[in-house]
This record gives C-alpha cells, sequence and structure tokens, in this order.
C-alpha cells in the first residue's frame, strides 16, 4: 500500500483567471477545430460530444448534432441492422461513431456492419468507441490491437482511463482517442461503491500531456455540470469533452415525458445502473452490483436550445482569457485553485437560466 500525497483536483476547484484580451465580442470566437489522427485521418467540428447513454447516444440526437457540427457516440444497444440502416439512410459517418464492447460478439457485430458497409468507394463507417467502464483491463488494449490490424482507417477511441500510462498503453496499442473519467458522471456511482476515481480536472491535465506526446488526443468523459466545466476542460487540455447529463431530457433524446408534482421530467440513468442492466440484459447478475443511479431530469424541448447555450458559455470563457480561437484556450488559460466557485444564496428561487 502506498499514498500519493499530491493534490488532485476537481473542477469546482479552480477557476479561469481572467486576462486582459483584444477581443472585442464573443462572435469572433472559433469553436471549430481540425485534428489530424495517428492514423493520419482528420476531423473537422466542434469537438463536443453526445456520451454513448440512453437518451443521449441516440440516432436522432446523432442527426441533430451533425447539423450543429458536433459528435455524438452511439448507444451500445443498437443492433447490426439498425446500425447499417443509420448510417446507409443518414450523413453522419464524420460525426457518429459506433460504441462496442470487449466481447467477442460486440467486436464481431462491428467488423460485420463495417464489411457491409465500407468498400473501395464509400466509408460509411469510420470512427468506432471501444468503451468499458474498467479501461485498465488488458482485454481493452487487445480489442483495440484486433481492430487497428484489421481496419487500419478506422478512427479508435478506447476508454475509460484515468492516468498517462494508460493512455500511453492504448495510444501505442493502435488507438487514436482516449476516454478519460472514472466515476465522475452525474449518474455514476463508481466512486461510492467501490472507492475508485481520479478527480477529473487533473485527469484530465495529466492525460493529455501524456497523449499529446505521442500524438494522440483525449476526451474528457464525465464530470461537466455547466458550460464553465465544458470550458474548464478544454483549458486543462481536452481535445474533446463528452456530456451525458448536460444533454440528457430532450425530444431528441426519446425518452418518455412525465408530468411529476405539476412539472414535466423525463427519466434518466447511467448505464452501469439496475435500471440499464434490466433493459438491456434482463437484470443484474448475482456477481455485480449497479454502478449508477437513475434520476428525474427536468425535460428540455429541444436539443439545439441547450447546445446554444453550452456553446455561448464557453466563448465567453475564450473572450476573458484571450483566445481568438478554441485551440488556444489551454494555452492562454491559467487556473487559480478556490474554496468556492460561484454564489449560491439565491439557486434554489431560480425560474430560468
Amino acid at each position: 500500500m502506498r499514498i500519493e500525497n499530491e493534490v488532485k483536483l476537481d473542477f469546482n476547484d479552480v477557476l479561469l483567471r481572467p486576462k486582459r484580451s483584444t477581443l472585442e465580442s464573443r462572435k469572433q470566437v472559433s469553436l471549430e477545430r481540425e485534428f489530424i489522427f495517428r492514423n493520419g485521418n482528420t476531423y473537422k467540428g466542434i469537438p463536443i460530444m453526445a456520451a454513448n447513454m440512453d437518451g443521449v447516444g441516440t440516432p436522432n440526437i446523432a442527426c441533430k448534432l451533425k447539423q450543429l457540427g458536433l459528435f455524438t457516440c452511439l448507444i451500445k444497444s443498437l443492433t447490426k441492422r439498425d446500425l447499417q440502416n443509420i448510417f446507409y439512410e443518414y450523413d453522419i459517418a464524420n460525426n457518429a461513431a459506433i460504441t462496442i464492447g470487449v466481447s467477442d460478439s460486440e467486436v464481431n457485430k462491428f467488423l460485420e456492419v463495417c464489411s457491409f458497409l465500407n468498400n473501395d468507394d464509400n466509408k460509411w463507417i469510420q470512427y468506432v468507441c471501444i468503451d468499458v467502464a474498467n479501461g485498465y483491463t488488458k482485454k481493452l488494449a487487445d480489442v483495440v490491437r484486433k481492430i487497428r490490424k484489421k481496419l487500419p482507417y478506422i478512427n479508435i477511441i478506447a476508454g475509460n482511463v484515468v492516468t498517462a500510462e494508460m493512455v500511453e498503453e492504448l495510444l501505442l496499442a493502435g488507438a487514436d482517442i482516449i476516454k478519460v473519467g472514472i466515476g465522475s458522471g452525474a449518474v455514476c456511482t463508481t466512486r461510492i461503491k467501490t472507492g475508485v476515481g481520479y478527480p477529473q480536472f487533473s485527469s484530465i491535465a495529466e492525460c493529455a500531456d501524456a497523449a499529446h506526446g505521442l500524438g494522440g488526443h483525449i476526451i474528457s468523459d464525465g464530470g461537466c455540470c455547466n458550460s464553465g466545466d465544458v470550458a474548464k476542460a478544454f483549458g486543462a487540455g481536452a481535445d474533446f469533452v463528452m456530456l451525458g447529463s448536460m444533454l440528457a431530457g430532450h425530444d431528441e433524446g426519446g425518452g418518455e415525458v412525465i408530468e411529476e408534482d405539476g412539472k414535466k421530467v423525463v427519466q434518466f440513468y447511467g448505464m452501469s445502473s439496475k435500471t440499464a442492466n434490466e433493459k438491456h440484459f434482463g437484470g443484474l447478475m448475482d456477481y455485480r452490483t449497479s454502478e449508477g443511479r437513475t434520476v428525474h431530469i427536468p425535460y428540455k424541448g429541444k436539443i439545439a436550445d441547450t447546445v446554444q447555450d453550452i456553446l455561448g458559455g464557453v466563448r465567453s470563457a475564450c473572450t476573458y482569457v484571450g483566445a481568438k480561437e478554441l485551440k488556444h484556450l489551454s494555452k492562454c488559460a491559467t487556473f487559480i485553485r478556490v474554496n468556492n466557485t460561484h454564489n449560491t444564496t439565491l439557486e434554489k428561487y431560480t425560474i430560468s437560466h
């Protein structure tokens, strides 16, 4: 047993320090980024992703976010036929990833879909997200190697991990983008049930440093409660920021709208929750525990309004530190450690944001 004494930080532990800026308006800020991945492929768009969660990573949300310039990691439960129809009918290849686990059946499903849709003339599938709660298992790196060998043109997202050495291992195994975050999500209870985790802000900074040294990229996955947190994630070094609860509760997510105490709400749950396990696997296995919660969140209407609010907050953050483009935010960012990030006196009386 050993204890690391260096203090690790979360989004609530820091604020961006404002700096003198020549920017006169938020309109001057560009949030679009262009990346060249380790395999030579490129990405161009606003690097905010919808998480591969029920009610968030849906085909309808993927289509809408593509129009807005954002990215979606699709839910894992889509069948081979679902995926073939979605990618054949909708122009989302540049803005959506098929999500799989590490089981042989899921890997084979992905390979079969690629075999059906990808040929010399068209590459309908360009991204795969290999997603497991515990990215420290050897199986994840093995699957990355297998897919890289079979499909050298595919952009591989892999995770989740929170430390530099595993970022490096997955990149060297063949991944292009590493998903960073364990236990920080709003409906994730991994830290409570297992005692395992890593404060998200420090994890981003450390993992980004490791990834960028090898020409890789990272996604900050989890922990963002507002647009200020998204800006902090980019400032800490994240190339992409993945959002779950912030993009849940919208019409495009397909969840049932419920009346509760006179207010409209939508059910939302973690993908390791009892609810998710009952829906997709018929219940929890007897050797497992639920590592997610089920909640009712406010119904939010159209997702475009929420996206506009998030992007507006990030643009504003850029103007405060003099970053004319999103890619400059981490270079312009100076963070200060704080005991309190904002005034909560009237939060319970809020009627709109």
